[in-house]
């Protein structure tokens, strides 16, 4: 079916707006996205209508955000394929989770010796964490390395995981830099044959096509509700039994069961991991934007950011200088990385501003990835629903303009 854009473009308001007298082209979803009328209602509602702190009081207020609190973690579960709604924690963020998961389970878990194995695709948010606990713990890191398109080399995992040394294996589900999208399910079967545990970043795999956790027999999962329309809050996924082992990670109100003045007992999930008052409104916010992917279809909108990819791939090379960054658009999601010979992404990022195209540019929170494509720094569109064409067009019309300005 035909891509219904101009249907979704009306669907955000922020879209409606002009950027230096210029339609607003809006590609830095990697980073975060815009947010559909529908969410922004929800939002506004919380606040409106019912907004009160959830689980603690019995009048009729909190009740009712209590309800709509818990139908959005039931929501996310489903879209998910959760077996349980108390396996979806509510988190700040994508980093907030992982770094719960190295600080609960990586301080329990982690001993002298142990093997931690990462990619060399990773977010900072799914490399800092486990680097430090590495050293903390005197553990040893180990990268799956990077080919020279951008993919993963597993060859060398087996050879990793012989030994048993291994205890958890990180792994991105799509790379925020160059779309790398990893063959999760074969890296989870080979660490589960091994004795390993399992935790994916999910950050730029959730918004962006369907994930069904169970199907992949994952272990741990973290991903941002910003990255897919909804508002500042995350979700930290993980098995039951993996949560019920694990201490809490922060103490105070509702996460504790008893409190005697020299002992405290704990909740039950998930609220044992949900210490003060929750984001409420962007929770259920979140539960919002849920049910607008799935009315939208994660398959088919996974099917026109890879087109999008595509087609922008190939019109990038109609500028001189270009090196893009990363494997074929068949191998990827909706980002595009790129530098041009000569020209700093910051000053590209710069002049596409002023023709109201918004792109990202530097390392974005992926500096060992830079390095391994021995380039400083680049520059990043990265697409979702209310992308069309004509914002890739409108962005190579801008490299036109960079090149006219800065080759001279």
């Amino acid at each position: 079916m035909t891509w219904p854009i101009n249907v979704i473009r009306q669907e955000f308001p922020i879209l409606q707006r002009t950027v230096n007298g210029k339609r607003l082209v809006y590609l830095d979803n990697a980073a975060t996205t815009q947010k559909p009328r529908a969410v922004i209602e929800a939002i506004t509602t919380v606040y409106t209508d019912y907004y009160a702190n959830v689980h603690r009081g019995i009048y009729s207020l909190a009740e009712e955000a209590t309800a709509h609190y818990e139908d959005a973690r039931r929501k996310v579960a489903r879209f998910i394929n959760a077996g349980n709604p108390v396996e979806v924690i509510f988190v700040r963020n994508a980093t907030e989770g992982l770094n719960l998961l190295a600080y609960s389970w990586g301080q329990h878990n982690i001993r002298a010796g142990d093997r931690i194995i990462i990619t060399e695709l990773e977010h900072h948010s799914n490399l800092v964490p486990w680097q430090h606990l590495a050293q903390e713990k005197n553990a040893e890191l180990t990268f799956i390395p990077m080919t020279g398109t951008g993919e993963l080399d597993l060859s060398v995992l087996p050879q990793l995981l012989e030994d048993g040394r291994t205890k958890l294996v990180a792994c991105s589900m799509m790379s925020n830099v160059v779309g790398t999208i990893p063959p999760v399910k074969q890296i989870i079967k080979m660490a589960h044959d091994a004795g390993a545990v399992v935790v994916l970043d999910g950050a730029q795999g959730v918004a962006h096509f369907p994930v069904d956790v169970q199907a992949l027999d994952a272990d741990f999962m973290a991903f941002s509700g910003h990255k897919m329309c909804g508002p500042g809050v995350g979700v930290l996924w993980g098995k039951r039994k993996l949560l019920n082992d694990m201490p809490p990670f922060l103490f105070g109100g509702d996460m504790i069961r008893t409190v005697k003045k020299y002992f405290t007992t704990w909740n039950d999930l998930p609220y044992k991991f949900e210490a003060g008052t929750p984001a409420i409104a962007e929770a259920i916010g979140l539960g919002a934007a849920v049910d607008y992917l799935t009315d939208i279809g994660m398959e088919a909108l996974h099917r026109h950011e890879q087109e999008l990819a595509a087609y922008a791939m190939h019109r990038l090379m109609e500028i001189p200088g270009m090196l893009i960054l990363g494997p074929s658009a068949d191998k990827r999601g909706g980002v595009v990385a790129f530098s041009i010979d000569g020209i700093h992404p910051h000053d590209i990022a710069t002049i596409l501003d002023e023709e109201g195209v918004c792109i990202r540019a530097g390392l974005h929170c992926a500096e060992p990835l830079h390095m391994c494509f021995s380039v400083p720094a680049s520059a990043r569109a990265s697409f979702y629903l209310y992308n069309g064409l004509d914002d890739v067009d409108a962005m190579i019309e801008g490299l036109r303009k960079v090149i006219k300005i800065l080759r001279k």
